[in-house]
């Protein structure tokens, strides 16, 4: 019987290499770029301690000053101020306290900014007190970094400190207003500014809360507008923020006030357009009056 061979095998026929597939480099998919998220918030900025070491060099170095101070507080406050000690602020942990409660730890972009840091420690701490921070977001705070503290870290640009009567005195008073209608006015823009941080959640990171607190530091007309709708017998009944129509590539924010009549229960409405696109707002369309599109 003749053996049978097998066939020769063509090179079409070969068995292709299981390898041969990995030699082709996989397409990879572009990640989207994840925007910024920005903070313009309103709150008073405090310090702790993250360890109890840094503590004790605090009572050695304010020991060592022999100067007598009113508080603790105030001796830390000098202690601080002095560019020998500057140390000792880069080892604080800063938060931005809002409505009393601890909302971000401040780190500066510029380490030349812990100056607006310490500048913002008052020896006797007021509920007046403001202090507005403008910032990007960045990630929760690892543990260590401030005794367990799990909030955000806000990488700050610029830090304003004053107190909620300076600045309402420093809002220009409308020609309409009588020297013996001052007091009244002060009275009401200091109740707008009030509301406006004691709003629901306003951490000042949202688009329509970075708009608010820009109007009620940046804006001086919405105080005339308030004074001028107070004459009429009216009351601020509402304050909105909302995504605006026009907003397109950019993030426009329409701000809303609404004013209700004390008799006849008619309300009349004002806003004004924000952009909050950028790190820093701005105005976009001043105060109009505002119809409801039905």
């Amino acid at each position: 019987m003749e053996s049978q061979e097998s066939p020769e095998r063509t090179p079409q026929e070969t068995d292709v290499a299981p390898h041969a597939a990995s030699d082709v480099t996989p397409a990879v998919e572009p990640q989207p770029v994840e925007a910024p998220s920005f903070v313009y918030a309103l709150g008073q900025i405090d310090f702790r301690f993250p360890n109890l070491g840094l503590e004790k060099e605090f009572a050695q170095v304010i020991g060592r000053g022999g100067e007598e101070a009113v508080s603790d507080r105030s001796a830390l406050q000098t202690a601080i101020a002095q560019d020998q000690n500057r140390y000792l602020a880069r080892g604080l942990c800063w938060v931005l306290l809002i409505e009393g409660l601890e909302a971000y730890i401040l780190v500066p972009r510029d380490p030349a900014d812990y100056r607006l840091l310490i500048e913002a420690v008052r020896e006797y701490p007021r509920r007046d007190d403001v202090d507005l921070v403008i910032g990007t977001i960045g990630p929760i705070a690892p543990p260590e970094m401030c005794n367990g503290l799990a909030v955000r870290l806000v990488f700050f640009d610029q830090i304003y400190s004053f107190d909620r009567d300076s600045l309402v005195e420093m809002i220009p008073t409308p020609d309409t207003i009588t020297d013996a209608d001052k007091p009244a006015f002060h009275t009401t823009a200091a109740g707008f500014f009030d509301r406006v941080m004691q709003m629901a959640d306003n951490a000042g990171a949202t688009d329509e809360h970075r708009a608010l607190n820009y109007m009620a530091v940046r804006y001086p007309r919405i105080y005339a507008t308030l004074a001028e709708e107070q004459g009429r017998n009216t009351s601020l009944s509402a304050i909105e923020a909302r995504r605006s129509s026009v907003s397109g590539v950019r993030r426009i924010v329409d701000v809303i006030l609404s004013f209700t009549h004390r008799q006849t229960d008619v309300t009349t409405k004002h806003f004004a357009r924000i952009d909050v696109n950028d790190l820093h707002p701005f105005l976009m369309t001043p105060l109009s009056p505002y119809y409801d599109v039905q």
